[in-house]
């Protein structure tokens, strides 16, 4: 992953650096690094009110209240009623705090010409102009509004391979409870702050004009189902007349049943990791629980709607007795695919290998005892 793309480290490094030098340039004053901001706002608006102060700054209840605690206790800030309201609670500096305010200000802008030492004006100018437009949008996030749109990072508009029989579109979501180290899509299992989610009103509007066209919209991942918005955003698809396939790692059977039973979903493809001994290490997950995983191979397996199964195999995870467990799990399954791994940058872990064809025939050949229907990927 490229570091310099963790814009939330960042901001955590930045943040924890800035209280380093406030504490240690302030140390003998009994003022702390996180009282600063309720000083300055309280200094630079006498009278101000703790609501008011909290909405400023987006400062919850409980923090505010031990820091003005502190403030006044160490005889920098006094707390008076309000005229006009008994409950609120109007906050002024003191002479105290007057005298060292200036001191506070001499340190804000030593810090900054340290933080921009290099840049040029316009540069200072354009790096200072861009926080305050990302902390506005920080300040002002509805979270309502993110929770109705499903986290959508792909759309691969035409594909006639991902749905069996079907032309169809694949949109891809964002996030993964798992971390398998041959996963093609690293991508939307550690999604980089700079990937660009695609609007949800687009995807629909191009799915809508070609609803004549296309038979089937695929739901891939990441893992889809970690999504509640993933039921509305169904039921708008089949309000289209679309079919649905939805591929799945299956860690969670109740959302899987829930949205199968609704009629929401028509096809699965549901990936099977490993044998059940070695599923911990393959998924990338120590102390995983396959208990859900085995719980949705059951419920696929009463056959209420198409589905398939599919591995993904690479050397390093999987073996012929990995494969005869496989087997044995799987017992009486419609169909399940073989997938031969494919290196490339975008997988989570380099390094790793594939099979060779003769290899990939003797396991279905093996599978073939125990399952009806086995077929191969991703042989050239």
């Amino acid at each position: 992953m490229d570091k310099n793309n963790y814009f939330l480290i960042n901001i955590s490094l930045l943040h924890r650096c800035g209280q380093k030098y406030y504490d240690k340039l302030l140390s003998d004053t009994n003022i702390n690094a996180s009282q600063v901001p309720f000083l300055i706002l309280i200094y630079e608006n006498e009278g101000i009110s703790m609501q008011e102060l909290a909405a400023r700054g987006c400062f919850d209840k409980g923090t505010i209240t031990k820091s003005i605690q502190k403030l006044e206790e160490n005889g920098y800030v006094q707390s008076v009623p309000s005229f006009t309201d008994k409950r609120i609670r109007n906050l002024y500096t003191s002479e105290k705090a007057k005298n060292i305010i200036p001191q506070i200000y001499m340190i804000r802008k030593q810090w900054w010409e340290r933080l921009t030492a290099g840049l040029d004006t316009s540069q200072q100018e354009q790096f200072s102009f861009l926080l305050n437009e990302i902390s506005e949008k920080a300040r002002t996030y509805n979270e309502a509004d993110e929770k109705q749109s499903l986290p959508i990072f792909g759309i691969q508009k035409l594909t006639l391979l991902d749905y069996p029989s079907k032309m169809a579109s694949t949109l891809f979501c964002g996030g993964c409870n798992m971390r398998c180290p041959f996963c093609h899509n690293k991508g939307l299992v550690f999604l980089d702050e700079t990937m660009q989610k695609l609007d949800n009103d687009d995807i629909l509007s191009f799915l809508r004009k070609r609803k004549n066209i296309l038979e089937g919209v695929c739901i891939s991942g990441g893992e889809p189902l970690l999504h509640d918005t993933l039921e509305p955003f169904l039921r708008i698809l089949k309000s289209f007349g679309y079919s649905i396939k939805l591929d799945t790692n299956g860690s969670f059977p109740e959302r899987l049943k829930d949205l199968i039973e609704k009629g929401l979903v028509d096809y699965v493809a549901m990936d099977i990791k490993n044998c059940i001994s070695r599923y911990e290490e393959t998924c990338g997950v120590s102390d995983f629980d396959v208990t859900p995983v085995k719980e949705s191979v059951s419920y696929l397996m009463e056959h209420r709607i198409p589905y398939e199964f599919r591995t993904t195999l690479v050397k390093e995870f999987h073996d012929e007795k990995a494969i005869r467990e496989i087997g044995k799990w799987l017992k009486g399954a419609d169909h399940y695919y073989l997938q031969n791994f494919k290196n490339s940058s975008s997988v989570i872990q380099s390094g790793l290998h594939s099979f060779e064809p003769d290899e990939l025939y003797a396991f279905k050949k093996i599978l073939e005892e125990t399952i009806q229907q086995v077929d191969i990927r991703g042989i050239d």
